[in-house]
């Protein structure tokens, strides 16, 4: 794959503050890139990382919509959110698995011995002996116990080490279920060096009937842009396939169309279910990630993981694994305790966090925004207990931390308080989306809407139009997805010529719009 420089727009650069780099052209079934990642505990970026939830053009302010704003549009769940289970059939977990077993080119390895190596990080090594790492090892990520935070173990979940997932399908309690395949195109960045991310989301067939064994993993692929020069508008074949969705009667086809574009790839574009895509690209180039949301013990954690492909000699591929990384934007709970002594706490209470202030200000549920440094993230967002409870450790005050967010919010003009800078904190953390912020108010009006307990994709059906289909939560339905279809909207009614200067649009590519 070959590279392609840096080009940031100005409206990138002023909301966002960092940007992805170019991905290189691909051809429709790329090979793994030339020089794949050695180590399979690769160091993870220091600089501020963009929210898994909130960057791209989903983080900008748009434009008023003109009078073709209707031109298109598009249902949320046809294409946004697909839970039809019909549609759902044939993108099985090991399908998944299997596809990204082929790519790795790793001699011997199957898709049941990828998954029991993934679930043994949760077990104390040497855990089954399978390879790979474990959850007290002392190095994850490049960092000492992810950054020395808190991480349970072992965890319940460790035993699936043990079981095989893909035997006896539709009967087997340890079968993954497709239950979702997600758009967020609203997570591309402004300068089109990639299209977003298309996630599909897996059910432990347990949890549907047993809320004591419940576990769900989310596939999340950045999808490159092959025609970087072109900008975002390189992603249009992407947005008019998710576009399409709405107006196709036959569920049939719509299922087809999305399983050519997960599992083959567009004309031009690589298959979204791909290694390089769920974080064996290195370097500046943007990849995703796979995350989890563990319900087979209390307390219930979210954690995040990257799929590595280990290179033993000059070009032989020898082991492809689950690594466990940081949880992004979900700092350690007790950084926002005053009396911390954890050693990043004076860097994240002094400079750091209160420098986030006036993107937590942003009066807006959809836009109010954090980045925090990598290093001061942890390896779990705990949805249960005090750990991730930030409001809780900050307290009422005074102390020097609730002075520094004042004098920022001081500096703002924003009426705010403290409080309500670290409530909105939390709510962006996994643990605050998914449970802990569940209605509470953030200041400014604003309250968190709720999700359908611990998630926002149920192991429960409801009846859809084309037969049942996994409900979703109140969240998504009333706040998440209306925003997200209205970016989606956005850009597909905009177009060069149409006197509206949109983010994603330059003087260079339309000095018609942009003078």
């Amino acid at each position: 794959m070959s590279a392609f420089p840096k080009s940031l727009s100005p409206w990138r650069a002023l909301a966002l503050g960092t940007a992805l780099a170019f991905s290189g052209g691909c051809e429709p079934e790329p090979a793994r890139e030339s020089s794949p990642p050695t180590d399979t505990t690769p160091t993870e970026a220091a600089e501020p990382a963009l929210h898994p939830e909130r960057r791209g053009i989903g983080a900008l302010t748009l434009p008023p919509r003109g009078p073709s704003a209707l031109a298109i549009s598009v249902d949320p769940r046809s294409s946004l959110t697909v839970t039809d289970t019909t549609i759902l059939t044939n993108f099985t977990f090991q399908r998944v698995m299997n596809q990204l077993v082929a790519q790795s080119g790793v001699a011997g390895l199957t898709s049941l011995r990828l998954f029991q190596e993934w679930w043994d990080t949760a077990n104390p090594a040497p855990g089954l002996g399978l390879g790979g790492p474990h959850c007290n090892d002392s190095i994850f990520a490049g960092q000492p116990a992810l950054n020395t935070f808190p991480y349970l173990c072992p965890r319940q979940e460790g035993v699936q080490a043990t079981t095989n997932p893909f035997i006896s399908p539709g009967t087997n309690a340890d079968e993954y279920v497709p239950a979702a395949l997600v758009n967020r195109f609203d997570l591309a960045p402004a300068s089109g060096s990639d299209c977003g991310e298309y996630r599909i989301v897996f059910v432990k067939r347990s949890g549907m009937t047993n809320p004591g064994n419940r576990n769900l993993i989310i596939f999340e692929a950045v999808l490159p842009n092959p025609n970087p020069a072109l900008g975002l508008n390189g992603c249009r074949p992407v947005t008019d396939l998710w576009a399409k969705l709405t107006s196709l009667p036959n569920p049939t086809d719509r299922a087809n169309l999305l399983n050519d574009f997960y599992f083959n790839g567009l004309p031009g574009f690589m298959p979204v279910v791909h290694i390089d895509n769920y974080g064996n690209r290195t370097g500046s180039v943007a990849t995703g990630q796979v995350r989890s949301n563990q319900f087979m013990q209390g307390p219930w954690t979210l954690r995040e993981f990257k799929l590595r492909l280990q290179i033993c000699s000059s070009t032989t591929p020898c082991a492809l694994r689950f690594i466990p990384v940081t949880v992004k934007t979900n700092p350690g709970g007790t950084l926002f305790s005053p009396a911390s002594t954890h050693p990043q706490a004076p860097a994240f209470q002094g400079p750091a966090f209160p420098a986030e202030v006036p993107t937590l200000a942003v009066n807006d549920i959809n836009l109010f925004n954090l980045n925090v440094a990598n290093v001061f993230n942890s390896g779990q967002s705990n949805a249960q207990g005090p750990e991730n409870d930030y409001l809780a450790a900050f307290g009422p005050g005074p102390s020097p931390f609730h002075t520094n967010i004042q004098t920022q919010l001081t500096a703002a003009g924003s009426t705010l308080t403290p409080q309500n800078i670290v409530a909105r904190a939390e709510a962006l953390s996994c643990a605050g989306c998914h449970q802990l912020s569940n209605g509470a108010n953030l200041g400014g009006g604003i309250v968190w809407p709720p999700s359908a307990g611990f998630v926002h994709v149920t192991e429960q059906l409801e009846p859809g139009p084309f037969g049942t289909r996994f409900r979703i939560s109140p969240a998504l339905t009333t706040t998440f997805l209306p925003h997200r279809k209205a970016v989606l909207e956005t850009f597909l009614n905009s177009s060069c010529g149409d006197a509206t200067c949109q983010p994603w649009e330059t003087h260079a590519a339309c000095s018609a719009d942009c003078p």
